[in-house]
């Protein structure tokens, strides 16, 4: 955990957020500011800053976020419709808070 990192703090339950679903690896949440009707946050509770600092270990951590986003995505209904999976890598990639996350993005209309 690092002790400035906001997702670190909502992992802790430092800060109040509604989970739409918790484990012992990940939480997902909407996001504050949306993109879409849908817009998750995919958050492993393990602190890895950015994609750049992933290391060969954290192979299951990775695979792990893209089978729960399939699993959300189906929870949401817009598995069939179709959703954006997106990470922002450092900050010129447009990464705000340096804790990996993954955004599921969708729901427009068709």
């Amino acid at each position: 955990m690092s002790s400035d990192c906001l997702f670190c703090k909502i992992v802790n339950r430092e800060v109040p957020t509604r989970f739409l679903y918790e484990d012992d690896d990940y939480v997902v949440f909407r996001d504050i500011k949306p993109a879409a009707p849908v817009h998750l946050l995919l958050v492993p509770k393990r602190h890895i800053r950015s994609i750049n600092d992933l290391q060969k270990e954290d192979e299951t951590i990775f695979s792990g976020l893209f089978m729960l986003a399939k699993d959300m995505a189906k929870e949401q209904g817009v598995n069939a419709s179709g959703y954006k999976l997106l990470f922002n890598v450092e900050k010129g990639g447009g990464q705000v808070i340096f804790h990996i996350h993954l955004h599921l993005i969708g729901g427009w209309e068709k």
